[in-house]
């Protein structure tokens, strides 16, 4: 059934990137991004050119490092994604929201990388917030809507049917849902049900260090900055 579904949710390649501001602010890198393969995560769930975006301070701690063993999971609040602002990147409606989901222990082992893959699956078979914790589905107009995900619990500043301007904050990073470490997952899809919907390309402006500034999307750990 759930392939049946994925196949259904495969877009056509025909609708035009949609130029956005970039969801945060700063240095982040960019995982799992439609720059280097599409589909970037999968179609199920409206996927196909989403992206994963991890903040790396200028000044601060890093990240913990990835283990073989141990410890096999830590607190989300050692990582600096960690309630990070998440913007929204143009003028919209929010249609849907989910807030309720714990922030979970990452999972930065091996041991606990393998479990993600089982749990990953599990979730899939549920309700969206299953898979994507606590989310934020912003209607941009135009037959777009933007998803964001994995956010904290408790830190949603807006509810349905509330109008937002390009750059406010919605809510902050966190490890909800199937997130292997804080991170904020972004996509476009064309309805706010993502079991049908299919994914829409997107385009940012945004510097590599001291380079003029680029349209696109960034490839995948490439250090930019919003």
């Amino acid at each position: 059934m759930r392939w049946t579904l994925t196949r259904r949710q495969r877009p056509t390649g025909d609708h035009p990137p949609v130029p956005l501001r970039i969801p945060v602010e700063g240095p982040w890198t960019a995982h799992n991004s439609p720059a280097d393969k599409v589909p970037s995560h999968t179609h199920s769930h409206a996927q196909t050119y989403a992206i994963d975006l991890i903040h790396h301070p200028a000044e601060g701690p890093e990240a913990p490092p990835f283990t073989n063993l141990w410890p096999p999971a830590r607190r989300p609040e050692h990582y600096p994604t960690f309630g990070q602002p998440v913007l929204a990147p143009a003028d919209g409606v929010v249609v849907a929201t989910a807030h309720r989901m714990r922030d979970h222990w990452t999972r930065s082992s091996l041991p606990s990388y393998a479990y993600l893959y089982l749990e990953g699956f599990v979730r899939s078979l549920g309700w969206p917030c299953h898979l994507w914790g606590n989310y934020i589905l912003l209607d941009t107009g135009d037959n777009v809507v933007a998803g964001f995900a994995h956010l904290r619990r408790g830190s949603l500043r807006v509810r349905p049917g509330d109008h937002v301007r390009a750059g406010q904050h919605l809510a902050d990073c966190g490890n909800s849902g199937n997130s292997s470490e804080p991170h904020l997952h972004f996509q476009l899809m064309t309805t706010a049900d993502p079991t049908t919907a299919q994914g829409v390309p997107f385009t940012w402006h945004y510097r590599l260090g001291t380079q003029e500034p680029r349209t696109g999307v960034p490839s995948n750990t490439t250090l930019f900055t919003a």
